[in-house]
């Protein structure tokens, strides 16, 4: 079963693509804050205390890829 939802995916795959909060809000026409709060949502799913170490795990998990 996968740890991600389809959107906390599309934004960390976003994220490893080197957009920024900002630019992730403007291609899914949504908020900063709803951004943020995806990625801190995973953040505490993984028990991890950054986006890059999220990253790193996801990728480690295989939710993800490079």
């Amino acid at each position: 079963m996968p740890i991600l939802t389809a959107r906390e995916k599309q934004i960390f795959e976003l994220l490893i693509c080197n957009k920024t909060t900002s630019d992730i809000a403007s291609l899914l026409n949504v908020s900063e804050k709803t951004i943020r709060n995806h990625i801190s949502n995973v953040i505490q799913k993984l028990d991890v205390s950054s986006r890059t170490q999220a990253i790193i795990e996801l990728i480690r998990l295989k939710e993800i890829a490079l």
